[in-house]
């Protein structure tokens, strides 16, 4: 999938910053980045992490337009306030983080304004890392009109504390109602997911009959896609964009 394109083809996008009704019906901001070219086009929302609605979600966002998604990402933390994406994320950990309930809500408004773009395929992907990838596995289980799924190293599928009132039920709890494909990554190296972890959700995938594929890495981490910071493992990260395309193709074609 990588370097796939023809030279002779077309090929643009158009990304910027917009305003679209949330979970809650009020307006909050999300990144949107879409291919120029006629479509149909599948869509993915884009769940972003605990770093916040930051730059690399920006260029995620591109990278999937470029291979031909309508992507909306969100600003799952818009409600708390403004400034720099560093600043909005503390603010949002000293309140103990975001309400499950609220996300899944957003997510699934993002959903709706997906289905109401002219060149979308009727065809849409939820993807997300670190807490972003359990907010995906979470919003698939409740929305059932995803057509798939993608945790990339989502930490708190299977829990390693009680649940609260915000994180009433882990990922690995509502295996029964996820009825899409799930693709998950990890790095063998993480603590947060472990691979025992990895291999508990594995289980009861397996036990309920999901269809899923699951890819685990050696000498990756936390994080290993995030090239601005010392977690990037190249060589594993380009391995496991590979996979995460050839996923979403298959999943999402209008074929």
């Amino acid at each position: 999938m990588w370097n796939s394109f023809r030279t002779d083809q077309q090929l643009g996008l158009r990304a910027e910053i917009t305003t679209f009704s949330g979970g809650s019906g009020d307006p909050i901001h999300a990144y949107v980045a879409r291919p120029t070219t006629p479509g149909p086009h599948p869509g993915v929302v884009a769940v972003h992490h605990m770093p916040g609605w930051d730059e690399f979600y920006q260029e995620l966002s591109e990278r999937l337009a470029r291979h031909g998604y309508i992507v909306i990402c969100p600003d799952l933390y818009c409600r708390v306030g403004h400034g720099t994406p560093d600043e909005v994320a503390a603010k949002v950990r000293e309140q103990g983080g975001l309400a499950d309930s609220g996300v899944v809500a957003d997510c699934s408004a993002a959903l709706d304004w997906l289905k109401n773009q002219e060149d979308f395929n009727g065809k849409a992907g939820i993807v997300g890392t670190c807490s972003g990838g359990r907010h995906a596995l979470i919003t698939a289980s409740h929305v059932s009109e995803f057509s798939a799924a993608v945790d990339l190293w989502g930490g708190g599928v299977v829990p390693s504390d009680p649940p609260t009132e915000k994180r009433p039920a882990a990922g690995v709890e509502l295996t029964p109602d996820l009825n899409v494909p799930l693709l998950g990554i990890f790095g063998n190296d993480d603590t947060h997911p472990t691979p025992e972890q990895v291999d508990t959700h594995e289980a009861e995938l397996k036990k309920y009959g999901k269809e899923y594929e699951f890819h685990r890495f050696d000498g990756a981490g936390h994080g290993f896609f995030y090239y601005h910071n010392q977690n990037y493992r190249q060589q594993q990260a380009m391995e496991a964009w590979e996979i995460l395309l050839a996923f979403l193709a298959k999943q999402l074609s209008s074929a």
